[in-house]
């Protein structure tokens, strides 16, 4: 019945049923989601969310899965990922869609000749997650070039708000009280010359290799930052660094980083975020915030 409602206004080949989610996310786990749905625009986002609304069942939307963990016992419901992949100057501003990878819009503004950028090469999320979180590097975050965003609300009006609206803050945004779903961004443009944006991108990637175990399926930064918590920090000087649970590790180059060394379960990665703030707590006194979801 669901699946028959779907292929009304959905191509057959961009509804899943029953889906392993280890194929949608960068760790590489988590159970079947009953169905995973590829959106290739807002009529279509919006005519999912109404079929499963009336048929009373979940939703949850993903980009590239790079900062999620879904549980191995799946989703019950449907997973929508979009597929927002519009990029293009406007206006003098750099106009992406929600589904596009931040590194293909930091390789955009490279060829055009557009600074600010280079900080989001080595970031594996979309634009969507990105803006959501806030996500940044070396100081730099999405807010520092962010003009404004178009999003969907729960009424399915299209809403714009601007930079001071998103409330950012570390890792936070509106987006993460809301539930808001970002179509897509406009960014501003500042412009430089290739030789310097290069240099740029060259030396942030040349720090994540020397950093970060890029050679492991991660989800990134597995807790945040606080003014008086450096996570990597005291998780290395707890003497956790290179801790296993079952597949799940905490990586030996980088011990702000879980890593899937093969045959990691969603469990596993959960039991070592767990077994970490414990330790964390009983030897420091402070709480580790997640930055990952999980689901």
């Amino acid at each position: 019945m669901i699946y028959d409602e779907l292929v009304r206004e959905i191509d057959p080949s961009n509804i899943f049923v029953n889906e392993k989610m280890s194929k949608h996310t960068s760790f590489k786990v988590g159970g079947i989601a009953d169905f995973f749905v590829i959106a290739n625009d807002v009529k279509e986002l919006i005519y999912i969310l109404k079929v499963a609304k009336r048929l009373r069942m979940k939703t949850f939307i993903i980009g590239n899965g790079t900062n999620l963990i879904v549980k191995d016992t799946g989703f019950r419901g449907i997973i929508i990922k979009l597929n927002f992949k519009h990029l293009k100057i406007e206006k003098n501003n750099v106009l992406a869609g929600a589904g596009v990878p931040v590194a293909l819009v930091s390789g955009f503004a490279y060829r055009n000749e557009i600074g600010g950028f280079e900080f989001l090469s080595g970031i594996p999320g979309t634009v969507g997650g990105a803006v959501r979180m806030n996500a940044g590097a070396y100081g730099e975050e999405i807010k520092d070039i962010l003009v404004n965003t178009t999003y969907l609300d729960e009424k399915y009006n299209i809403v714009k708000i601007n930079n001071e609206e998103h409330n950012f803050s570390y890792r936070k945004s509106i987006f993460e009280e809301k539930k808001w779903i970002i179509i897509g961004s406009t960014f501003k443009i500042v412009k430089d010359s290739k030789e310097n944006i290069k240099a740029k991108r060259d030396e942030y990637t040349k720090k994540r290799k020397e950093k970060q175990p890029l050679d492991m399926p991660n989800a990134g930064s597995i807790f945040k930052r606080t003014d008086d918590v450096i996570p990597a920090q005291l998780i290395d000087q707890a003497g956790l660094k290179g801790h296993k649970i079952g597949g799940a590790q905490i990586s030996e180059k980088h011990a702000g980083f879980i890593v899937n060394t093969g045959d990691a379960t969603a469990s596993d990665i959960i039991k070592l975020i767990n077994y970490t703030k414990k330790k964390i707590k009983e030897k420091y006194n402070k709480d580790l915030e997640l930055e990952v979801i999980i689901l």
